[in-house]
């Protein structure tokens, strides 16, 4: 795909390949969500996305070459999504964009939490999880030090937040 090119500033074109909200959505929630089904996108996003507008973007961002698809060998009539080395070098964007939106917009705790975590561990957090994300979606060899994955860390804070909500939200017996 070609992008409709209004000038060669990168930031332009950068808008142009992402000026929708969808595409960064779809990006978040495969790159820190997991999710490789269309399913899995379109009822995992608290978003609400229209299955036309996931359709839509999906094959856009394959087009761009943001995204590969193949046929899913655990499911004859699934698809799973990959993302590419174009997409997976976006986690330290991602992660400037979630601690940009901590200081100036209002946050919700449990939904801040990943984005703090990811703030603070900086450059090594976010190659530790780019090495990740290419061995899940690209194959390549998994060189990281032993321990729970960034996804599984940052999982665990955000469920850690959500239960202790829930229990100060509880009555007290």
């Amino acid at each position: 795909m070609t992008l409709d090119r209004r000038s060669g500033c990168p930031i332009n074109l950068s808008l142009e390949v992402f000026g929708d909200r969808w595409s960064l959505i779809i990006l978040r929630d495969m790159i820190f969500g997991g999710r490789r089904h269309f399913r899995e996108l379109l009822n995992g996003s608290m978003e609400g996305i229209a299955s036309n507008i996931l359709a839509d973007r999906l094959k856009r961002l394959m087009e761009l070459g943001m995204l590969t698809k193949a046929d899913d060998p655990s499911h004859k009539q699934k698809a799973i999504y990959s993302l590419t080395e174009m997409a997976i070098t976006l986690v330290p964007i991602l992660a400037h964009l979630g601690a940009w939106g901590r200081v100036w917009l209002p946050t919700s705790e449990e939904l801040s939490i990943r984005a703090e975590l990811l703030d603070k561990g900086g450059p090594p957090m976010w190659e530790k999880f780019m090495a990740e994300l290419r061995h899940e979606h690209l194959g390549t060899p998994l060189d990281t030090a032993p321990g729970p994955s960034v996804r599984a860390t940052l999982r665990a804070a955000y469920e850690a937040v959500v239960a202790e909500k829930a229990l100060n939200a509880s009555p007290a017996g």
